[in-house]
C-alpha cells in the first residue's frame, strides 16, 4: 500500500466510526449522555466490535505501515455497518482483491437489455461463464442456451463439447484457445471457487484438447476480434465480438455479436425474419 492509500483508509475509517452511535451497533447508550467527546463510536469500541487489539486499530487509523488481512478487514466492514458498495472500496484500500459481493441483478431486466440489441447477437454470462440470458438472434445463429442440458449451459462446456458449433467455425481451435485463456486468468483469481473447480474437472474428462492445453496453463486477456461462421442456414456470416461489464455488477459478461458487414446483417436479419416461432429467448 501506498502512503496515500493508508492516508485514504484512515479517513474512510474515521468517517464511517463518526457516522455510528453505540444504540446503531448493539451497545449500550452512555450513562452520562453529553460526556462522550468524539463524534460517533470510539475507537475501542470498533476494535471490540470487530474483534481486534484497540493499539493495532488504532495504528490503523493513524496511517501506520501495517498490513490487515482479508479476515479482520471484513470484519471492520461488519462492525461498521459497512453497505456492499463500501465494503469493496474498504477491500480496494486495504489492498485486498474484490469479494464480488454485488447487488443481485435482476435477470428480466438483463433480458430486455440483450432483446433491446435485436438483431445483433448478444449474451450474458455470469462469474462461472455460465448463460444467464440471450436474446432470438444468438439462439438461432450460434446455440440455444435452453437446449443445453441445465449442468452445462456454460461458455467453456459449449465451446469445447458442441460438435455443432466446432462444425460452423473454420477457425475454432483458436476461438477455443482464446477462451480458455479467459477462463484460465477467471480460475486462477479464484481458485476454490467450487463450480469452477467442477467445470475444469469435468471438462479435462469430456474433451482432450482441453486436457492438453489446460495443461500449458494459458492466460489471456480479451482482445477483439471477428470471427466467421459457416452457418448451415445463413451461409458464411463474419461477426465482430465484443465484451462488457456491467457496473451494477461487474461479475456479469455480456457479449455482443455484431454483424462485420451490411451483407452479414442482412442475412442474420432475414434468417431471424423467418424463425416461424420468432425465437423470444430468456432463461
Amino acid at each position: 500500500m501506498t502512503d496515500n492509500q493508508r492516508a485514504e483508509l484512515a479517513a474512510f475509517l474515521k468517517a464511517h466510526r463518526a457516522r455510528l452511535t453505540p444504540k446503531d451497533v448493539g451497545l449500550f447508550e452512555d450513562l452520562e449522555p453529553g460526556r462522550r467527546r468524539t463524534p460517533g463510536l470510539r475507537r475501542e469500541e470498533v476494535a471490540e466490535l470487530a474483534g481486534v487489539s484497540l493499539t493495532w486499530y488504532t495504528w490503523l487509523e493513524q496511517a501506520r505501515k501495517i498490513a490487515a488481512s482479508p479476515q479482520v478487514v471484513d470484519a471492520l466492514a461488519r462492525a461498521l455497518r459497512l453497505s456492499p458498495a463500501e465494503h469493496r472500496h474498504l477491500r480496494a484500500l486495504s489492498g485486498l482483491p474484490d469479494l464480488s459481493e454485488h447487488e443481485d441483478t435482476d435477470d428480466s431486466r438483463l433480458q430486455r437489455l440483450v432483446d433491446a440489441l435485436m438483431p445483433d447477437l448478444a449474451v450474458v454470462h455470469d462469474g462461472c461463464l455460465d448463460f444467464v440470458v440471450w436474446n432470438a438472434a444468438f439462439a438461432r445463429i450460434r446455440v440455444d442456451p435452453a437446449e443445453l442440458p441445465a449442468d452445462r449451459r456454460n461458455l467453456l462446456w459449449w465451446m469445447f463439447t458442441d460438435e455443432r458449433t466446432r462444425a460452423m467455425m473454420p477457425r475454432w481451435e483458436p476461438a477455443a484457445r482464446a477462451i480458455l485463456g479467459q477462463f484460465r486468468a477467471l480460475v486462477g483469481r479464484t481458485p476454490d471457487d467450487p463450480h469452477l473447480n467442477a467445470i475444469v474437472a469435468a471438462l479435462t474428462e469430456a474433451s482432450p484438447e482441453f486436457r492438453t492445453w489446460w495443461q500449458d496453463y494459458p492466460v489471456q486477456d480479451f482482445r477483439a476480434s471477428t470471427i466467421t461462421l459457416d452457418h448451415p442456414a445463413a451461409g458464411p456470416v463474419s461477426l465482430d465480438v465484443y465484451q462488457l461489464r456491467l457496473v451494477e455488477n461487474p461479475d456479469l459478461l455480456m457479449v455482443v455479436h455484431l454483424p462485420a458487414t451490411a451483407e452479414d446483417r442482412a442475412r442474420i436479419a432475414t434468417l431471424i425474419d423467418n424463425d416461424p416461432e420468432n425465437l423470444l429467448c430468456g432463461r
